[in-house]
């Protein structure tokens, strides 16, 4: 699991009803882009991650200007 500062961790629940929980890579503190992670979730609380089978990244879209394209 690799990832960049922007990207989502998303938690995915794992018991019905659950939801899964989405937060922000704010810091990337392992080895070419390996966990642990410093996240913040979207009420601002902060916590560092190493995550398990049941998490995922999900990647930042990057948009170029239409000039780089």
């Amino acid at each position: 699991m690799r990832a960049i500062v922007g990207d989502r961790l998303v938690q995915h629940g794992r018991v019905v009803g659950v939801h899964d929980q989405v937060s922000e890579v704010v810091e990337v503190m392992g080895a070419e882009g390996g966990p642990p992670y410093r996240v913040r979730f979207a009420d601002g609380h902060e916590a560092v991650m190493s995550p398990g089978p049941d998490c995922e990244i999900k990647h930042q879209d990057i948009k170029y200007p239409a000039s780089e394209r």
